[in-house]
């Protein structure tokens, strides 16, 4: 009997497990399908900025195991810390993570699909660890959440911003742009939600709060007319804000220091550092000069074709934004789909094209919604506010967790669709 064709994916993030669910969808039993990850579940990440104001623990509300969606599709997961690819001999070393001291084993693949996300470089700024915060984890959220709900906040300024996105150029088309920062979203919402909390607490509100950006413009992702329409609004609002910053170099107690010198005074310092790949991955001839996988719009590299990138470790991926990573899934499945003769090509051919789709917390119950293409040099441009776009951000996360990463083909079109027409 013929052996089926080894699908081997890295990560078992958004990115990697909305893969591995679609890729089952389509190929059925035409393939045999691995995952690996250094950890069994997920962590929701878009959430967690909420919970920390809530005063709820997100390692308890924001993660769900991932492996019984795996096994019901018939997916192995090997739980390992990848440390090596080799390419030529289409095979990735790994080391099990269950135990300490486990030996390093080797996988091979007839296709190989990295959805490895990429490093947070919180290393690269000093005193980060004694006096920075954020919210990109379960840790680094729990930490934020101790510093307000504890009261160790006193009113003082509060400066939110990132960190200096290190974009590759090599390999990308003419309509990617080059973004300043690696996703203005999470630090915007973060400002808004944050100064509704401290309105609330009579701790102060948006005049406490500078937001700050790497980038021309921040969240120039969105598009010119919705970034120029929610700064009317912030200013209006009482909101500080500083754009094309230097990159951070150091935190202390009283404030940030950037590489150019300058320093601003800060009581909280609220942080997004830069998308660095992973070192193993730097050195391959698949990847841009800053390190990130090289794709063409079928998210295949086009020097090894068996290989697919994508999320975050993907260079097509700008911003490093979730729902990019969703319609890539996608993508690779089809792909995969029609390897195995699932698919005809045609309908396999619908390449990548980007849209910014974004539900952000205002605090009070309310959330910003943003669905864009212009960046990209597209013609969709909405911007929206209100309490129904909270409770659609609060469902979006219920229906991942119930579907275990496999949202249904109309789940994302309809929530799109839903926002674009609220009044």
């Amino acid at each position: 009997m013929k052996a089926l064709p080894k699908v081997l994916i890295l990560g078992g993030n958004f990115a990697g497990l909305t893969a591995a669910r679609f890729i089952h969808e389509r190929c059925g039993e035409s393939v045999e399908v691995t995952l690996v990850d250094r950890k069994a579940d997920l962590l929701f990440i878009p959430n967690i900025g909420m919970e920390v104001l809530e005063d709820r623990d997100p390692a308890e509300t924001m993660r769900f195991d991932i492996v019984p969606f795996l096994d019901h599709d018939g997916t192995r997961f090997v739980r390992a810390q990848v440390t090596e690819i080799d390419l030529a001999k289409q095979c990735v070393r790994a080391i099990p993570t269950e135990r300490p001291g486990s030996a390093t084993e080797t996988l091979r693949y007839d296709y190989l699909v990295i959805a490895l996300g990429a490093r947070l470089a919180f290393d690269h700024i000093e005193g980060f660890a004694e006096y920075g915060h954020a919210v990109t984890d379960s840790w680094y959220g729990n930490k934020l959440r101790a510093f307000l709900h504890g009261g160790s906040y006193r009113g003082g300024p509060v400066f939110i911003g990132s960190a200096r996105f290190h974009q590759g150029t090599r390999g990308n088309p003419d309509w990617l742009p080059l973004s300043g920062a690696a996703c203005d979203g999470p630090p915007l919402e973060t400002a808004l939600s944050l100064a509704a909390w401290l309105e609330h607490r009579r701790l102060g509100g948006p005049k406490n709060i500078t937001v700050f950006s790497p980038a021309n413009v921040i969240a120039e992702d969105a598009g010119q007319p919705i970034v120029k329409e929610f700064l009317e609004m912030a200013g209006g609002m009482g909101f500080h804000y500083e754009r094309d910053t230097p990159d951070i170099a150091s935190v202390a107690e009283g404030g940030i220091t950037f590489t150019n010198g300058k320093s601003v005074e800060a009581e909280l310092k609220i942080l997004l550092p830069d998308w660095r790949p992973h070192d193993f991955i730097r050195d391959l001839p698949i990847v841009d000069e800053a390190g990130f996988i090289i794709t063409d719009r079928l998210m295949r590299n086009p020097q090894y074709r068996e290989v697919f990138a994508l999320g975050d470790a993907a260079a097509l991926t700008v911003p490093k934004l979730g729902a990019l990573g969703h319609t890539q899934a996608e993508i690779v499945a089809r792909q995969l789909a029609m390897e195995t003769g699932q698919l005809s090509s045609e309908e396999a051919a619908k390449p990548y094209w980007p849209q910014i789709v974004c539900f952000g917390d205002m605090g009070r119950h309310k959330a910003f919604y943003i669905h864009s293409d212009v960046w990209y040099g597209g013609s969709t441009s909405i911007f929206k506010m209100g309490y129904m776009l909270y409770a659609m951000k609060l469902a979006f996360k219920e229906m991942y967790f119930r579907t275990g990463g496999k949202v249904p083909g109309w789940g994302l079109p309809v929530s799109e669709v839903l926002a674009d027409s609220i009044l």
